[in-house]
């Protein structure tokens, strides 16, 4: 597991945790998250994104698995540089937002960001979600919905 880290300022009480995947769902939970926060300078802000390492057979070698997860890491962190100048373009300071890309196993997102929320002391959870039908997230489920029905100790918002 490996996690990258920039400016670990969080305060429990008002850190909201923005679950981010790179979708224009996720895009806009960072923009209803800005407008609904961005003003108030005692709110943290930690972005996440959770990267799933696949397993060390799915490649042919180990340079296709780490030539998948740079580019992978480099694609993400574009998105995540992105969400966070429009928390700064909202009116969040820089001290005032945490970026984090985690890269590990993982059977569930859902899980994975909700380990990341409990470990950090996040009081809300806010994911986008996914333009899924209702057959598919019956059969499949959704990040969205396991956070919603796995979370504790925090709030959960979930922006379609």
């Amino acid at each position: 597991m490996s996690s990258q880290t920039v400016n670990a300022e969080t305060k429990g009480d008002r850190h909201i945790l923005i679950a981010v995947d790179g979708s224009e769902n996720s895009k806009r939970a960072v923009i209803y998250v800005t407008e609904f926060f961005g003003r108030y300078r005692d709110v943290f802000i930690t972005l996440l994104t959770i990267v799933p390492e696949p397993s060390e057979d799915y490649f042919a070698t180990d340079r296709e698995r780490e030539q998948w997860l740079e580019n992978k890491q480099q694609e993400m962190n574009l998105f995540l540089a992105a969400y966070k100048d429009i928390l700064i373009g909202g009116g969040f300071r820089e001290e005032q937002i945490d970026v984090r890309l985690v890269i590990r196993e993982c059977t569930s997102i859902g899980e994975a960001i909700l380990e990341e929320q409990e470990k950090l002391g996040c009081s809300m959870v806010v994911v986008g979600r996914r333009g899924i039908s209702h057959n598919e997230e019956f059969i499949f489920g959704s990040t969205s919905i396991k956070i919603l029905h796995q979370a504790k100790n925090c709030a959960v918002m979930v922006i379609e």
